[in-house]
């Protein structure tokens, strides 16, 4: 909506201080009119605001939340759900989203509300290939999407930083130092786009190239070595070799069970089929152009992440021939962790929230984008993707300390780029000001978070050490 800045008032949660409502610009303000208004928020929401935990009063039971968040999930999954946070405190992080958000909740929040990630770390961004073949970096997973306050996403993005330095065993001040970059590129991007024209921001991307320009040498070649990887895992080739069987003839998915298996009465059916039709209305008519060549061949049920552990997830086989196949992912989407706080989304599809919340904030997003309604009881909602396209994920195992100075600053562009995209940029970059009190705030906060992640952490690891959590080791 142009020239208006969005709010929305949390629902039912407890707030320190007044959820602020911004001013409404009117179409055709000033950049300086603009700036002004978030300037004015400061008032109300001061920035220092933010360096303070504010945990839920009651009901905050962490054990409690994270079998909540099982409901609906694959049971037998559960524990290999568990089995993955179990890692570390940074990987129990990961995997506790719908924790943080009751914790985010509370917290102070200047009233603008944006297109939020809402399971915003560090392990959420990597590269891809674009549509037009561009590799780019950006926020790649949306499954939490919604429009909530802007300062969630970040707050969880910081709190990630720390924890993965943690669990690299690098001191507390690396962590804190790689918040404090991250927090301070994101206030310096907002001004940069506060100056640029609408369509400037919506064009905006960082290119490969902007990471291996800013890693070290050593992390340079790692990353050339891991797009080389994600290239060839890519081809239909090697997909063919490493994920498909001839059984009978036909070409199916290999079963490597429980990660990847086949679904007891679910096959490429004509149930499965006319679902398959109601995903390709959602796409444009060129994209559906494209999978009319392709015919569906098999269905399989994969396992992934850790946060989504657990929740329907699977792969779907086209082929056009015998040597020409593409995989799509089928991912269950539920609501958004989000919603008890900020609000239900608009879209009654939760499949259609995540992918239209996708594209809302990324530069480029994968072009078979779309959803559908799964066609047996209890009906769940999914999104489909490509399985692979030149994906490469971040893995902050692998990062040095000179990784924890460059690369939080790429991912605090990145999102005050996709924030800028649905907010308003100059009314954000007047909020934030020039000073250092932000990225400050910014940094207590993730502090504090991260030992409260660390005291949940021992919570889950007693539970699972006493058995009331079940948990399955993979070999």
């Amino acid at each position: 909506m142009r020239g208006k800045i969005m709010t929305r008032r949390a629902a039912t949660i407890e707030k320190p201080t007044p959820q602020v409502s911004a001013q409404t610009t009117a179409a055709g303000a000033t950049r300086a009119e603009r700036k002004a208004v978030g300037k004015s928020l400061r008032s109300k929401c001061p920035l220092e605001s933010h360096a303070k935990v504010h945990l839920p009063s009651t009901g905050r039971d962490v054990i409690d939340i994270i079998e909540k968040s099982n409901d609906g999930r694959i049971p037998e999954l559960v524990p290999i759900r568990y089995s993955r946070m179990l890692e570390s405190p940074f990987t129990f992080f990961r995997g506790s989203a719908a924790l943080m958000a009751a914790d985010l909740a509370p917290t102070p929040s200047s009233g603008l509300i944006v297109q939020a990630c809402g399971d915003c770390h560090i392990q959420n961004f990597g590269v891809f290939a674009t549509p037009e073949r561009n590799i780019i970096v950006d926020i790649n997973d949306f499954d939490e999407t919604l429009p909530a306050p802007w300062e969630w996403d970040i707050k969880r993005l910081a709190t990630s930083l720390i924890l993965a330095a943690d669990a690299n065993d690098f001191d507390l001040e690396i962590g804190q130092e790689a918040a404090r970059r991250m927090a301070k590129r994101y206030r310096e991007r907002m001004e940069e786009l506060s100056k640029m024209t609408v369509l400037d921001v919506w064009y905006s991307k960082i290119g490969y190239e902007r990471v291996l320009e800013a890693a070290s040498p050593t992390s340079q070649q790692r990353i050339k070595r891991a797009l080389k990887l994600g290239t060839a895992k890519s081809s239909p080739e090697i997909m063919m070799d490493k994920l498909t069987t001839l059984a009978n003839g036909r070409l199916r998915f290999r079963d490597v069970p429980p990660l990847l298996c086949h679904m007891e009465g679910i096959t490429a059916g004509d149930v499965e089929r006319e679902a398959f039709e109601e995903y390709l209305k959602t796409l444009p008519d060129d994209r559906r152009m494209i999978l009319d060549r392709f015919e569906m061949v098999d269905i399989a049920r994969k396992v992934v992440g850790i946060g989504s552990v657990g929740t329907v997830c699977g792969v779907i086989l086209l082929a056009s021939s015998e040597q020409d196949i593409l995989v799509l992912q089928l991912k269950e989407a539920r609501p958004s962790v989000l919603e008890p706080y900020a609000g239900a989304s608009k879209y009654k599809h939760h499949g259609q929230r995540v992918v239209n919340g996708q594209k809302v904030m990324q530069a480029a997003s994968d072009m078979f984008l779309g959803w559908l309604t799964g066609p047996r009881k209890p009906y769940r909602h999914f999104f489909i993707r490509q399985l692979r396209d030149v994906k490469i994920g971040v893995n902050t195992a692998l990062w040095g300390k000179n990784d924890f100075k460059i690369m939080p600053e790429l991912a605090g562009e990145i999102l005050a780029r996709a924030h800028a995209r649905s907010g308003d940029a100059a009314v954000m970059r007047g909020y934030l000001g020039k000073g250092d009190a932000f990225e400050e705030a910014i940094t207590s906060y993730a502090t504090a978070y991260a030992r409260q992640t660390k005291r949940d952490y021992a919570q889950f690891l007693k539970a699972c050490k006493s058995g009331k959590l079940k948990v399955q080791e993979l070999g």
